[in-house]
This record gives structure tokens, C-alpha cells and sequence, in this order.
């Protein structure tokens, strides 16, 4: 009998090491959570929808249609450049690179500088592996990940300075702003540099992306000059058609850009896309209302214009803001930004094309500022301890503010400065006649119709 269960124990014992060998062969990569890969590959993806075809079809469709090749092929041709930029550069210069030295742990930085940019380290994505880690997701999901985001952020800068500018400055211009402006600002705020020093919230982009992205806008349009006959010949959206189906894919596609930018399938990414739904629905109709009132009627143009402003002002709130914060921070941004994009356009006189400093610029300053207001407990909103510490509602709002200021500052210095040294190597501006017959025909030998 005593062998019996001798033997009965022997072979349960077999049997449940023959299961738990399985196991074992996953002990290395405990921390890899297939279900967050899973839904960063599918945001990365809306991520990349959102340049190609979404904000591609989105400004063509504004522009007259002797421009429409010209808009795509700049989105479409800095999709390219800048994707191959952050491989090789890019991501590494962001990123915040840790080494032990003399048994404390110190950042590094290309120019010493761990505050403003990061190191070589990873230049060409050197040591990446197929098991490389970033958090529960591979790296080169979250490199990939990242890699949109320096796509459509001087993609976006392309509406301020739309059917005027030549094509090879322009690629110049994106190449310079991106070492010089997106790198340092991204490791500024995300990479452990100085504005992440001082606890500024930015979910996913309200500052890195957004005002970047419109100050450098609002450089680009002032010093290319206005468009011939702007603002007394008449420069009507030739397809709204395309425009809204431009913004559809942008809103469909910009629940990859917040909801994915908590790198995880979990609550906080469930809930930065519910108050991304409300905000741009919120903003959509704030627009569409005020253009009611004061027009009459509401446009298309309006009311998709709204919808990509509320989306812009949630971006830096999206991980930490409750449902009732979302849909006022969208209500502001349709309210301020139909103003900034319309009245306070008409009495400075720049020609914003398209209205990236209206739209992004201004929708991202309020996003961010609100984001201290409403991400706050105090507020409802859900910033965990270890983001608030002591500070009150008033004290985060100011950070945000600081954050907004610096922001600002960098890049329209560096903007000016680039487009200057631009500008006296290659030219800047498409001539007269080039102008007049359109830059698609001009830059391009192509013709966006065939009619």
C-alpha cells in the first residue's frame, strides 16, 4: 500500500512539473502583457491614420485646387523623413538614457545637458532586440509608438503656410525644427528633462505636440509673407468633401493618440477615451453654435474645425481629467478658438492658412492650462498622489502655465532662427507667377484633377 502511494505521489508529482515547465519558459518575460501590445500596435496604427490619410485629406480639402498635390505630397513626404529621423536619431536624443556612475545613477545628454536633450546612446536604435523591453509592451512598439508623434507634429505645422512655400526648404525647415525644437521639448516634458522636473501633466501631447506645433506655425506664416491677394480675393476650400473625411479619420484615429498614450489596456486609457469622445463632441457643437449666432447659419467647415480643436485642448488632459472635465475643457476650446481663428486672425492680419495657430496652438494652451484645473482632485479629477504631492489646484495650474511659457519661448526661437538660415541657403517663398499657377503644377508637374 505504501508503495502504492509512493508511486501515485512520484506521478503526480511528474505530471505537475510537466505542466508547470510551460510556465517557467515565460519567467523572463513576466513583465511583457500581450493584451497592452495588442492595443499599442492598434494605436500606433490610428496614430499614423491620423497624418496619412487624416490630416492629409483634411487640409487638401481647404485649400484651392491648384494646391491639393502639393498638401499631400508635404504630409506625405515628412511621414517619410521624419520616420527615418527618429530611427536614426530622434528617439535616442529624447529619451531619457540612465548610466551608474560611481554608484549613482546620472542622466546622460549628447551635449551635457540632461535638462534640455538627451544622448547618443541609442543612435540607430542600437542595442534594440526583439525582446526589448518598455514597460509591459516590446520597445519597438513604443519606439513605433512614438515615431507618429514626430510625424504629425511638423506635419500639422504644414496648414499655417499652406500654397506658398517651396517644397525642398520646407523639408529643411522640418529637419532643423525637429533636432533643434520637437527632440528637446519631447525630453523636456516626457524625457525627464525640465518641465517634467517641475511635475507638469501632459498626457499625450498638449505642449510637445500641439503648441509646438502652432507657434511654429504662426512663425512660418508671418515670415513667408500672406498669400497673393489674401485677404481681399476670395480663397474658398475647394472640396469639403475631403475636409470631412479628413477629420473623421482624425477623430477616429486620435483614440490611438490619448487613450494609447497610457501605454496599457487598462481604466486610464478606457477613460482617456471617453473624455476624448465628449470633448470633441463638445467642442464640435461650441463652434457650430457660435457660428450660429453670429453668422446665421453653421458650416461644415465649422463644425469639423471645432471637433479637431476639442481634440487638441483634451490631448493634455485625457489621462487625468473625469467626464464633466472633458466636456468643459472641450466647450472652451470651441468658444476660444472659433475667436482666436476668426476675430483675433482679422485684427492681426496674419495669414494662418489653415489655422494651425488658431486651432493647435491655442486649443493646446488651454488644454494645458486646464489640465491643473480639472486633472486635480480637488477638481474631480483623477492625478494620483504621486503626480499632485502638495501642491493645490492654483499651484498646478501655474506649473502648467510655466510649462505653456517655456514652450512657447523654445519654439518660436528656434523657429525664427531656423527659417532665417533657411531662407537666405535656398529661398523660401514659391515666386509670383509659381504662386499663380498653382504649386502643384509649379512644384510638382502634377495636377491634382484632370478635368
Amino acid at each position: 500500500m505504501k508503495q502504492n502511494s509512493n508511486k501515485r505521489l512520484f506521478a503526480f508529482l511528474m505530471v505537475a512539473g510537466l505542466l508547470l515547465l510551460p510556465l517557467s519558459g515565460f519567467a523572463e518575460d513576466a513583465k511583457l502583457n500581450s493584451g497592452d501590445t495588442a492595443w499599442m500596435i492598434v494605436a500606433t496604427a490610428l496614430v499614423l491614420l491620423m497624418t496619412i490619410p487624416g490630416l492629409s485629406l483634411f487640409y487638401a480639402g481647404m485649400v484651392r485646387s491648384k494646391n491639393v498635390l502639393s498638401v499631400l505630397m508635404q504630409c506625405f513626404a515628412i511621414t517619410a523623413v521624419m520616420s527615418i529621423l527618429w530611427y536614426m536619431f530622434g528617439y535616442s536624443l529624447s529619451i531619457e538614457t540612465v548610466k551608474e556612475v560611481g554608484g549613482e545613477k546620472v542622466s546622460q545628454s549628447i551635449i551635457g545637458l540632461s535638462s534640455i536633450i538627451g544622448s547618443a546612446d541609442k543612435f540607430f536604435l542600437a542595442g534594440l532586440k526583439p525582446d526589448s523591453l518598455s514597460g509591459t509592451i516590446p520597445e519597438s512598439v513604443y519606439i513605433t509608438f512614438q515615431m507618429t508623434f514626430a510625424i504629425i507634429t511638423p506635419a500639422l505645422i504644414v496648414g499655417a503656410f499652406a500654397e506658398r512655400m517651396k517644397f525642398l526648404p520646407m523639408l529643411v525647415f522640418m529637419i532643423l525644427w525637429s533636432f533643434l525644437v520637437y527632440y528637446p521639448i519631447w525630453h523636456m516634458v516626457w524625457g525627464g528633462g525640465l518641465i517634467s522636473s517641475w511635475g507638469a501633466w501632459d498626457f499625450a501631447g498638449g505642449t510637445v505636440v500641439h503648441v509646438n506645433a502652432g507657434i511654429a506655425g504662426l512663425v512660418l506664416a508671418i515670415m513667408l509673407g500672406k498669400r497673393k491677394g489674401y485677404p481681399t480675393t476670395m480663397m474658398a476650400p475647394h472640396n469639403l468633401s475631403l475636409t470631412v473625411v479628413g477629420a473623421s479619420l482624425l477623430w477616429v484615429g486620435w483614440f490611438g493618440f490619448n487613450a494609447g498614450s497610457q501605454l496599457a489596456a487598462d481604466g486610464t486609457a478606457g477613460m482617456a477615451m471617453l473624455v476624448t469622445q465628449l470633448a470633441s463632441a463638445s467642442a464640435a457643437f461650441a463652434w457650430m453654435a457660435m457660428e450660429w449666432i453670429r453668422h446665421g447659419k453653421p458650416s461644415v467647415l465649422g463644425i469639423v474645425t471645432g471637433a479637431v480643436a476639442g481634440l487638441v485642448a483634451i490631448t493634455p488632459a485625457s489621462g487625468t481629467v473625469a467626464p464633466l472635465g472633458g466636456l468643459i475643457i472641450g466647450l472652451s476650446a470651441g468658444v476660444i478658438c472659433f475667436i482666436a481663428s476668426t476675430s483675433i486672425k482679422r485684427m492681426l492680419g496674419y495669414d494662418d492658412s489653415l489655422d494651425v495657430f488658431g486651432v493647435h496652438a491655442v486649443g493646446g494652451i488651454v488644454g494645458a492650462i486646464l489640465t491643473g484645473v480639472f486633472g486635480h482632485p480637488d477638481m474631480g479629477g483623477f492625478a494620483t498622489k504621486e503626480m499632485v504631492g502638495d501642491k493645490s489646484v492654483l499651484a498646478q495650474t501655474w506649473i502648467q502655465t510655466e510649462s505653456v511659457l517655456v514652450t512657447i519661448a523654445w519654439c518660436a526661437v528656434f523657429s525664427i532662427a531656423i527659417f532665417i538660415v533657411v531662407k537666405i541657403i535656398f529661398g523660401a517663398r514659391v515666386s509670383e507667377d509659381q504662386e499663380t499657377e498653382g504649386l502643384d503644377i509649379a512644384l510638382h508637374d502634377e495636377k491634382g484633377y484632370n478635368l
